[in-house]
């Protein structure tokens, strides 16, 4: 006979919240500590600017692709297997990362590490809903989860500056050895099994559209410029990303239970926020790719000093991130979002003055606005894509705006990375070339800002009261032909 569980003190209930806050500590650490070492990574392995873009894109995509079907696997077979699953195969694709013996390796281990990483994100998540079932006391919890996606991914330039340069780049992937052991041993003691009390289905074709259309859609962008944009591998590759992409829709509204809930983006804060998930993320995937190569390869510092130029984003990003967060609670989203779209716009604008010997003056107080506008963009992002939703669908749409985070951080290094390296050669240097790239970004941050202002009117609240009016009510079936109920009947 089976023991009745109990659920878990205050104690025990903390130290569950600790090692998924660690878990997502060094996934989002990845995220950007790799920025720092690019340069150390091209000059080993000897690395094209595409295969730079492709070390980061690696990890990004296949995080974008697999964060909503681990969920749903973790729901259906048990969130503690799935967590520790992640947890053994990060700590891997790390080992196997500071290893690799060449460019291919290294993108292909990073593939290996993001596979682990999407296990533990979305699922740790799910562990601190079953976990801390007092509303304030959940709430609470999301915070500090929330603050250190902010923490992790601000540190992120500063922990690899030091690693780089006392260790060397492949000791930015063997620091996630220990931790992700350690964790894995604490979640086995301390961390009880649960599922879902009914786990959504899988959609597999849905998910194999959405891979081609991220992976094959990533390839033309990063690949285009040194291949050719008509030859015929890249218009190939391009032929597969446009029909993924028509009929990803079409495919899933036939779906009872689709990867994406189209009907979602009836609501306009929750399309604005999916939309300023991938703005945001785009901009800061731009702005470590190119701030990362200006400080190392043209300004000539050493990783750790680069990594010390970043300290105004990564100190306002701390201080922004939960000032942020009582702000949406109190006022609600509108505020953050202008600020953050602001910041990012003024951020760009101040770089696309950027020249090779530019002054601290310059750059300082453009860090620490892209800080700021990256501290207050987090918070309302979450609470605009689950703003009027069902508590049945809130978690579904979360975790659509956490994959939106991945897939603009993905396009931001394709797209920027692709559009400065393209432009080196005719504006005269890799400076004068990033003023384009600090353009789009100024354009992101505007975009931002416009949503911001969009997206929390009246009518935008009343979008997303209908969609969760449908939710709650949906349409009764239509009734059965006569001559079918009629056979029903006999």
């Amino acid at each position: 006979m089976s023991r009745p569980s109990t659920a878990p003190d205050r104690r025990h209930r903390l130290l569950i919240l600790a090692i998924c806050c660690c878990s997502l500590f060094i996934v989002g650490l990845d995220n950007t500590v790799v920025n720092i070492a690019l340069p150390a990574i091209q000059q080993d392995l000897d690395a094209p600017a595409s295969g730079l873009q492709w070390v980061i894109d690696a990890y990004t995509l296949v995080l974008a692709v697999l964060l909503m079907p681990a969920g749903s696997v973790a729901d259906r077979i048990g969130r503690k297997r799935v967590f520790t699953t992640g947890l053994l195969l990060f700590a891997l694709g790390s080992l196997l990362c500071s290893l690799a013996p060449g460019l291919g390796w290294l993108i292909g281990f990073r593939a290996v590490q993001a596979v682990g990483g999407s296990m533990m994100n979305p699922v740790a998540m799910s562990i601190i809903t079953t976990t801390f079932t007092d509303r304030a006391e959940r709430a609470r919890a999301i915070g500090v989860w929330g603050g250190v996606i902010g923490i992790s991914m601000a540190l992120g330039p500063l922990i690899g500056g030091f690693l780089v340069d006392t260790a060397g780049w492949p000791s930015i992937f063997l620091v996630n050895v220990p931790i992700g052991l350690a964790a894995w041993l604490l979640t086995l003691r301390h961390v009880p099994e649960s599922r879902a009390p009914r786990a959504r289905r899988l959609d597999p074709v849905g998910q194999l559209l959405m891979a081609l259309l991220l992976g094959c859609g990533t390839a033309v962008i990063i690949e285009g410029p040194g291949h050719g944009w008509t030859s015929p591998g890249i218009l190939a590759l391009a032929a597969l990303a446009l029909g993924a992409l028509a009929a990803f829709p079409l495919w899933e509204r036939r779906v009872a239970e689709p990867l994406v809930d189209l009907r979602f983006f009836r609501s306009a804060p929750f399309t604005g926020a999916t939309v300023t998930a991938v703005c945001a993320f785009a901009s800061l995937g731009g702005f470590l790719f190119l701030n990362t190569l200006y400080l190392q390869d043209v300004r000539h510092y050493s990783p750790v000093v680069a990594g010390l130029w970043t300290l105004p984003m990564a100190g306002v990003t701390l201080l922004a991130s939960p000032l942020s967060g009582r702000i949406v609670a109190a006022r609600g989203p509108r505020l953050p979002l202008l600020l953050a779209g602001g910041a990012f716009a003024l951020s760009g604008l101040l770089l696309t003055r950027l020249t090779a010997d530019s002054s601290a003056l310059l750059l300082l107080p453009a860090y620490a606005l892209f800080g700021l506008g990256f501290g207050m963009v987090n918070a309302p992002i979450t609470n605009a894509a689950v703003s009027g939703m069902p508590l049945s669908r809130a978690g579904v749409a979360a975790a659509v705006a956490s994959t939106s985070r991945q897939v603009g951080q993905s396009l931001g290094v394709a797209v920027i990375g692709t559009v400065v390296t393209s432009a080196v050669a005719s504006a005269g240097g890799f400076t004068p070339a990033t003023r384009a790239g600090w353009w789009v970004i100024t354009g992101l941050g505007l975009t931002v800002l416009a949503l911001g202002l969009l997206t929390t009117t009246p009518w935008a609240a009343a979008t997303a009261a209908r969609v969760a009016a449908r939710f709650d009510h949906p349409p009764a079936p239509a009734p059965a032909p006569a001559d079918a109920a009629g056979a029903a009947d006999r």
